[in-house]
């Protein structure tokens, strides 16, 4: 009796073992890879064949001439000593945020020394939060269509571009709401600064 029921249970545990370990998915990832091609891919974006990023994963860009994505707080192990982090940002090995509150001293300094760095960038707009502010993940590929617009005298003056031509590209790369009612307007800084390559090349 023993026996038959410890046979019963084995079965069963080899049973759904390969049918939600392995079957599943696998039958799953064949309707990904079928149905969503791209986003099954990693949703990486490539130039002339090379990849240079994903959609979904935020990159650090941080010269003048280029459209700077929302800050990370994601860290790495210091290689002088391992018990010890060291920032790495957009570390998507290592995604996570702060974990600062509101009453944290290194981080009102932080944000306190980013805002005064925009302000003196663009002295006639306000800061928008997200350009001084991390996200959960510390992974955000994506800007408000407010930071964005921000940003466009110091890339125009940097490009030696007409602001109005670098602001309808902004423009050109605001991608609305999902279903027209879920999250908010945003902007790929990744997509954005490739198509800055672009129109400056021309």
């Amino acid at each position: 009796m023993m026996l038959r029921q410890a046979r019963a249970a084995i079965v069963m545990i080899i049973g759904f073992t390969v049918i939600t370990g392995i079957i599943y998915p696998l039958a799953i990832t064949g309707i990904a890879a079928l149905l969503f091609p791209r986003q099954a891919a990693g949703s990486l974006i490539a130039r002339n064949g090379e990849v240079l990023g994903s959609a979904l994963i935020g990159q650090e860009f941080t010269g003048n001439k280029y459209f700077h994505p929302r800050p990370s707080a994601t860290t790495a192990p210091d290689p002088q000593d391992p018990s010890k982090t060291v920032p790495a940002p957009y570390n998507a090995a290592n995604s996570g945020g702060s974990n600062l509150g509101p009453t944290s001293k290194a981080l009102i300094a932080r944000m306190k020394a980013d805002v005064a760095r925009l302000k003196a960038e663009n002295p006639s707009a306000a800061v928008p939060t997200d350009l001084v502010t991390t996200s959960a993940s510390g992974l955000d590929p994506d800007i408000s269509p407010a930071a964005a617009y921000f940003q466009v005298p110091r890339v125009a003056k940097a490009r030696h571009l007409p602001a109005e031509l670098v602001s309808e590209l902004v423009s050109n790369y605001i991608e609305g709401r999902l279903l027209g009612f879920l999250g908010e307007p945003r902007v790929n800084v990744l997509e954005l600064n490739l198509a800055l390559d672009r129109l400056a090349a021309k």
